[in-house]
């Protein structure tokens, strides 16, 4: 053993230790710019797939983008629309939640009454009164308006981005010496990422319609909301879920008492059961997958560094990371200890030779 080489070593874990960090707290403190480059980054692989269609199908590129970019802001529009309106039509209903959830505490407490249990009566005011209701509101309009000041950086950054992405593979073909195996990664990674997030898109939507039409039948108050909100969390796999129907949850028990609520949970946990464990890994299949341990690590980790954005794209962006791992032999051990399943490794080579 050349013992000589352990202190280069050491040094090199140290600096790699130190790197990491520097990098972390560098990303905390540029927040305000590296989130929205990064919602730019994440609308730009949902939105290419329909933009190189269009360009298939022979329509020009700016008219292309035209109508990719019209898409996106109608969307981001509607969502907007709908929380803010969600939002007045709660603080008009404040009162008929703060009758419902105040009849059914008093039945709560004079039930146990009746049978004995020393209960101590409540404030319910300072559990649900109006002033921290609309505290709460505040808080969410001035979170609705950051995104919507730095709504215009973002698309005009998507479009940027979509306007570049068509030529980027001659530049990298320019810089390689060997660019066939080199844009051969590439072209794999990008590949994959692309695959994973318009697979993870399509389930969330698909789960947040759900979601929406069950609660319309089941006649919960603001449906859309709901589903737009499990839209939104499900790109976070298993925690997402329930952090979107716990709000809807909570509103069923005031409005609807918890008979019906027992209801919903039950179709909030058949809904995320088909969608989040047999269709979805059907469409990833292998290899595609985060251990839960990860997915919550990852959860707190972004969202300390970027906020409540950086917890919804907590996944997608380890993910990333974990494909990038992929791609390389020298680091592919790091991308099995995150993944959720054995990855699909070539079989050592002692192995290969015992069954010639």
């Amino acid at each position: 053993m050349d013992i000589t080489n352990e202190p280069p070593k050491v040094a090199q874990v140290l600096l790699i230790i130190a790197a990491f960090i520097v990098v972390v707290a560098g990303m905390q403190a540029a927040k305000a710019i590296i989130v929205p480059f990064l919602l730019a980054a994440f609308i730009s692989i949902i939105s290419s797939p329909p933009l190189f269609w269009l360009k298939e199908r022979k329509v020009p590129t700016w008219l292309a983008l035209l109508i990719v970019m019209f898409g996106i802001l109608f969307f981001l529009l509607l969502i907007a629309g709908l929380v803010a309106s969600s939002v007045n039509d709660f603080s008009e209903k404040l009162p008929f939640y703060e009758a419902r959830l105040k009849g059914q505490t008093d039945a709560v407490l004079g039930w146990l009454e009746r049978i004995d249990v020393d209960v101590a009566r409540l404030e319910l005011d300072k559990i649900f009164n109006s002033a921290a209701v609309m505290k709460f509101v505040a808080m969410l309009l001035n979170e609705l308006g950051g995104v919507l000041t730095n709504g215009f950086l973002i698309l005009l950054t998507v479009i940027f981005i979509l306007l570049e992405a068509s030529s980027i593979p001659t530049k990298l073909h320019a810089i390689f010496r060997d660019p066939e195996a080199s844009l051969g990664r590439i072209k794999h990674f990008t590949g994959t990422v692309n695959r994973y997030i318009a697979i993870k898109t399509g389930i969330s939507l698909a789960t947040g319609t759900f979601v929406a039409i069950f609660l319309i039948i089941m006649g919960v108050d603001y449906p859309l909301l709901w589903g737009v909100l499990t839209f939104i969390l499900g790109y976070i796999p298993n925690i997402g879920s329930i952090m979107a129907a716990v709000p809807a949850i909570l509103l069923t028990i005031v409005q609807l008492g918890l008979g019906r609520t027992l209801g919903v949970i039950i179709g909030y946990v058949v809904i995320n059961m088909v969608m989040g464990n047999i269709i979805e890994p059907r469409l990833m299949g292998r290899g595609l997958g985060l251990s839960t341990l990860v997915v919550f690590v990852s959860l707190i980790f972004w969202g300390w560094i970027l906020g409540p954005v950086g917890m919804v794209l907590s996944v997608p962006l380890t993910m990333t990371v974990k494909i990038a791992l992929d791609s390389s032999e020298d680091t592919r051990w790091i991308a099995v200890l995150l993944g959720s399943e054995k990855a699909n490794l070539p079989k050592p080579a002692a192995e290969d030779d015992d069954r010639c």
